[in-house]
């Protein structure tokens, strides 16, 4: 017999237990009871943790999403039901009425709150079985990420996943009471919106209704936000729900939450003020921590300069340096012949084997990197397969570009620069956390400004916006937004913790010619311009007010707070890096007859894939 089999027989025999709660009321979580609730009769209703036989005594711990309480069944004090209690199994769900009491010398727990106390039950009831769980419902459960997921509904009865999300519950609370104390209001946006495909790659809903038509689900607000300013509204909010149809990582999803918020008559200064003051709202209220302000700023080409990424994490050092102009005429010659030579010092490195430095120069080839080059400083020599190439005169300028001491080991990248940067910048917040260079519970906050207004799409082979087409251009740079984009800087700003976006904005356009400008440069032509952004454009010509704002990633700031690894464990029903979701197996087929009622037909290639849901439906 199967141990499938035998939980099923289990439960059969049991269900002739199964009652209602009747006129039972709940009086305490599994949480709350100390030693003050001493003496008191009380109603707990929750989950079997744990059923342990201790002789006589038969001990469960009782868990709700508050804790746990230990309840003790006893036959000297209530004989029938501690017999029935033999059925207990993990999960089973349960209400016990009885007497709190102190525990036994010796077997109090200082981990619970209600770990000096226990219940002794007189009476219980049994509300429903469970089937044995796949994974043990605990923190230190090893199942895998996807196994987890198939069974999100059990994974989520973990303490764990639970503090997960009541912090996140915490969080939206905290910004709520903020920016309601700021005078801004809470307004809700469409779902069901146009398809404007200038960035990530729209979600479509066809129309029933308007058959051949579709709707696009937001990737974020924004054009709503601003017709709002336009409305006269001044101060919006909204936690909204936004989706994107693009690759994923471990902090991307393909639907998320951000903070969305927009501002009549501000400038930058203003806005970033008001991110601050409700970053530390959230940071006061949510994690009883003070952070100081304003926060640093730094401009997007130093942050580039010194950090190689627009995201810096600034709680450690092993700083780029560019040595470039030293190199220039190396016997090396990827150096000398690279647009771009930079390095990076590893304090004390010297002591990294060579297969160290093999797994290093696999991890910058995600960033198309070709190698990785490298010198340990030695007491009396430089040893590096490149070290023979280079001449006293780089040595001396290397040497004391990056004040190299013997001990040290030293990266270089060349090349392009945006393939140097992303290189040896993410070599370097890799080197941070398996070098622990990272100090562990600090938050260290930055403003990254004056952004490029464009960046190049070799994809595309045409600029587009570094943020969005509706951000301004900084102060006199609107002259040159079409003859030389490259050198355009945006009215921009981003809020970075910890090496992560976790918030970005700007100032917006708010005259209708420069917005015709901005989409002339991004290659729209006049009509285009008018298709998919008319109604933006005619909203402009009557009395747009000077605004801008930002938003916030929720799930990012909230793994961020409660140091997940992963977005998806601060979120209730995430998908998988595929975008699926494996417990309700979305996405799927649907039937041919509600392709027809949308107008669509599938391709021959996708016909075989359809034909399971067309046969269930038909």
């Amino acid at each position: 017999m199967t141990e499938q089999t035998q939980s099923l027989d289990v439960q059969q025999e049991h269900q002739k237990f199964i009652e209602d709660l009747g006129d039972w009321t709940r009086s305490h979580t599994c949480g709350q009871l100390t030693l003050d609730n001493d003496g008191q009769t009380v109603c707990l209703m929750g989950w079997v943790q744990y059923r342990r036989d201790h002789g006589g005594l038969i001990f469960v711990d009782l868990r709700d999403r508050e804790g746990l309480t230990q309840v003790v069944f006893s036959p000297d004090i209530a004989p029938a039901a501690h017999e029935n209690a033999h059925i207990l199994r993990s999960e089973y769900v349960l209400a016990i009425k009885g007497v709190v009491r102190p525990r036994p010398e010796g077997m109090t727990n200082p981990n619970l709150v209600t770990g000096a106390i226990e219940v002794v039950v007189h009476e219980w009831k049994l509300l429903n079985t469970s089937k044995t769980p796949p994974f043990a419902i605990e923190d230190r459960c090893d199942a895998g990420e996807n196994l987890r997921l198939a069974w999100r509904y059990l994974d989520l009865r973990r303490p764990r996943m639970q503090a997960n999300l009541r912090l996140r519950h915490k969080v939206a609370q905290a910004i709520r009471r903020q920016l309601d104390d700021d005078g801004f209001l809470e307004v809700e946006t469409p779902v069901l919106t146009k398809s404007t495909p200038e960035g990530a790659r729209d979600f479509l809903v066809p129309s029933r209704l308007n058959p051949g038509q579709f709707y696009a689900l937001p990737q974020s607000p924004q054009l709503f936000k601003q017709l709002l300013m336009v409305g006269g509204f001044d101060r919006y909010f909204q936690i909204v729900r936004c989706f994107r149809d693009e690759d994923l990582r471990a902090d991307r999803q393909p639907e998320f939450t951000q903070v969305d918020i927009e501002m009549s008559f501000v400038d930058e200064e203003k806005v970033m003020t008001m991110a601050e003051n409700l970053m530390a709202r959230v940071f006061h209220d949510v994690m009883g921590m003070d952070i100081p302000r304003p926060f640093p700023r730094m401009k997007y080409e130093e942050a580039m300069r010194r950090y190689g990424v627009d995201k810096p994490d600034t709680r450690f050092g092993l700083e780029l340096v560019d040595i470039t102009d030293i190199v220039r005429g190396s016997g090396f010659k990827l150096f000398a012949q690279a647009k771009l030579v930079k390095a990076m010092k590893v304090p004390g490195g010297e002591s990294m084997t060579r297969k160290e430095i093999d797994a290093y120069t696999e991890f910058v080839k995600i960033y198309g990197a070709m190698g990785l080059a490298w010198i340990k400083i030695k007491e009396n020599e430089w040893q590096s397969p490149i070290a023979k190439f280079l001449s006293e005169e780089e040595r001396a300028g290397i040497r004391e570009a990056l004040d190299l001491q013997v001990g040290d080991i030293v990266f270089f990248q060349a090349g392009e620069p945006a393939m140097v940067n992303a290189a040896l910048g993410n070599l370097r917040v890799h080197l941070g956390n398996q070098l622990g260079l990272i100090p562990e519970n600090t938050f260290n906050f930055l403003w990254v400004t004056e952004f490029p207004l464009f960046e190049y799409s070799e994809e595309e082979k045409r600029y587009v916006a570094c943020h969005h087409p509706f951000t301004s251009p900084a102060p006199g740079h609107l002259e040159i937004m079409n003859s030389d984009p490259a050198r355009a800087l945006a009215r921009a700003y981003d809020m970075v913790l910890n090496g992560n976006e976790v918030g970005g904005g700007s100032i917006r356009i708010h005259s209708a010619e420069v917005q015709r400008h901005m989409f002339q440069a991004l290659g729209f032509t006049p009509e285009q311009a008018e298709a998919q952004f008319g109604f933006l454009i005619q909203a402009l010509e009557h009395g747009a007010p000077p605004h801008g704002g930002l938003a916030f990633g929720l799930d990012r700031l909230v793994m961020l707070l409660s140091g997940a690894p992963s977005i998806r464990d601060v979120i209730a029903f995430p998908k998988t890096q595929k975008a699926t979701c494996l417990m309700t197996e979305a996405p799927s087929t649907v039937s041919a007859r509600q392709l027809r009622e949308l107008g669509l037909r599938l391709r021959e290639t996708d016909r075989e894939a359809a034909k399971p849901a067309e046969n269930a439906q038909a």
